[in-house]
């Protein structure tokens, strides 16, 4: 299991690329269980999640979508219902988040709860942010806009 979870926003080239290199990889490799000796070192065994924008990353990341993550990690919670306990939130808006966030793979469940419940986890031990948020636009000719003043 990765123990990081690397989130990206914005850095469209660099996973375009990153996907470049584990198709090759895939490629290059005789069986499945030959991938990972072919797979890029920075890449191997590395779980990423990559949103085109900000608004992205909000949208599906949200405070309360990150305290819900905090949550479970620091309290091992053994339901949904328990996990909406402990963020004080509606268990039905609870169960809703955790599924969006399984969609996105930061969220896994595990049946096995006391009467059967499903246990909600996180499989990660922190999470890294990477925003790319360039405050001049590269498409933009520096020279020519400065000389149209």
């Amino acid at each position: 299991m990765p123990s990081t979870l690397h989130i990206t926003v914005g850095d469209r080239e660099s996973a375009r690329e990153d996907a470049l290199e584990v198709a090759r990889a895939i490629d290059s490799a005789d069986s499945p269980d030959d991938i990972g000796e072919s797979m890029p070192d920075h890449l191997d065994g590395r779980s990423v999640l990559q949103f085109g924008s900000y608004d992205d990353l909000h949208e599906h990341l949200s405070p309360l979508r990150l305290e819900l993550i905090q949550a479970i990690v620091e309290t091992e919670p053994s339901s949904i219902r328990e996990a909406a306990r402990l963020v004080d939130r509606d268990v039905s808006d609870v169960h809703a988040d955790l599924q969006r966030l399984e969609m996105l793979e930061v969220v896994a469940f595990e049946d096995g709860g006391r009467g059967g419940a499903t246990i909600p986890i996180v499989p990660y031990e922190r999470i890294e942010m990477h925003i790319e948020y360039p405050l001049v636009d590269d498409d933009v000719d520096t020279d020519a806009a400065a000389s149209a003043d």
